[in-house]
């Protein structure tokens, strides 16, 4: 969306916006607030378990927030797990493709519940697999309505999950649990789909099963999501197979929640008015670059079409060329230290911003409830050193 998500959110942040310095990533309290509240509202009506999704959002400062509502995180690497343990403090529920004996060690002091992608590394790890760790198997329902194969774990040639044709029964003993994941930023009716084919596949296996983890993807906290829907999906198989549900969403928690804020450093010409950001596409919004320019965020104000007077390019500061926003249109020029604001950033941009041609990471900010900005991370070229020694 091109607007603030409320008037109350706009005054937060015009509040404070003429005193910060940029790059900067704030999340608003009060907006990560409500949409914790939907999620427990699925919690309370369904009974399922829902973890904040680490690879989407690892804010840690926020966690005191989070976990007054949520069950726990999800990992995908002992790193997040630890984190997860130390500053989350609920159930770390783990999967990775797979792990070393290493990885396997670290993870066994640090999960709840360790979910594995094949029966080989299952029969691996279970001789030295404590007693206190529930475990799982991550298996491919076969079904997803995904565009993009980079973002589709159900693709034909995909490494994620044990495919219908190469499950393993006669060794599920001391397995618990099954995992899927085939949603991406999608709603209750896809997610239907997704169970029907599931349980043609599987279903059979899940009586002797204590819990299913459907994954993330669900856009929870989307305007018009169906929650009546997935309410009722929880349900059914919960009572039809007596086992408790957990979700793992990431971007549903902090959707719509936060901005990347810019400032225009130069603006130049070259067939058309060009405008140079000290926020980097490469750097810090790496899916714009990944996605060969599929997605663009938004800018408040601002319209990724040529319907308002004054289009300009976007570009970012570092040497490569290709580190660009693109085209959007406004209703004046811009002009050198003007700021621009990137809202519903909080989801992978901070996770996967880098440190490329020393580009500085953008500093983190909370905007609390009572209207205050409290900066709770800043970076500088030690992170940048200490990255490349």
């Amino acid at each position: 969306m091109s607007d603030f998500r409320s008037p109350e959110a706009a005054v937060r942040l015009q509040n404070v916006l003429p005193h910060v310095e940029t790059p900067l990533f704030v999340l608003d309290e009060q907006l990560l607030e409500a949409n914790l509240k939907i999620l427990k509202t699925v919690k309370e009506r369904s009974g399922a378990k829902i973890y904040l999704a680490l690879k989407g959002f690892a804010m840690w400062k926020a966690f005191p927030l989070i976990r007054e509502y949520l069950d726990g995180v999800c990992a995908s690497s002992p790193h997040e797990a630890k984190l997860g343990k130390e500053e989350f403090g609920k159930e770390v529920c783990t999967f990775g493709a797979a792990y070393s004996d290493t990885d396997f060690v670290e993870l066994t002091k640090t999960s709840d519940h360790i979910i594995f992608n094949s029966f080989r590394q299952w029969q691996h790890f279970k001789k030295t697999a404590p007693a206190n760790i529930d475990y799982g198997i991550r298996v491919n329902p076969g079904y997803a309505e995904i565009d993009i194969d980079a973002y589709n774990p159900c693709v034909l040639g995909s490494r994620l999950g044990v495919p219908s044709e190469h499950f393993q029964p006669e060794l599920l003993e001391g397995i618990s649990g099954l995992h899927f994941h085939a949603l991406c930023g999608q709603g209750a009716e896809t997610l239907e789909k997704v169970v029907a084919n599931f349980e043609e596949r599987f279903g059979k296996y899940l009586h002797q099963m204590q819990w299913l983890n459907m994954g993330g993807g669900h856009y929870i906290t989307e305007p018009g999501y169906n929650i009546d829907l997935l309410c009722q999906i929880i349900t059914r198989l919960q009572t039809t197979y007596g086992l408790q549900i957990m979700l793992e969403p990431g971007e549903a928690v902090v959707l719509d929640t936060g901005y990347l804020l810019a400032t225009v450093l130069d603006t130049i010409e070259n067939g058309m008015p060009i405008a140079i950001l000290d926020v980097s596409a490469q750097a810090h919004v790496p899916d714009i670059i990944g996605s060969n320019y599929q997605y663009r965020p938004e800018i408040i104000g601002a319209s990724k079409t040529a319907d308002k007077p004054h289009t300009w390019r976007l570009g970012g500061p570092t040497c490569l060329a290709g580190d660009s926003f693109g085209d959007y249109s406004f209703d004046a020029p811009l002009v050198p230290g003007q700021k621009l604001v990137f809202p519903n950033m909080m989801q992978y941009n901070m996770v996967q911003a880098t440190t490329f041609n020393g580009i500085k990471l953008p500093d983190i900010a909370i905007l609390r409830k009572n209207g205050e900005l409290e900066v709770v991370r800043k970076f500088g070229y030690e992170d940048f050193k200490g990255r490349n020694s």
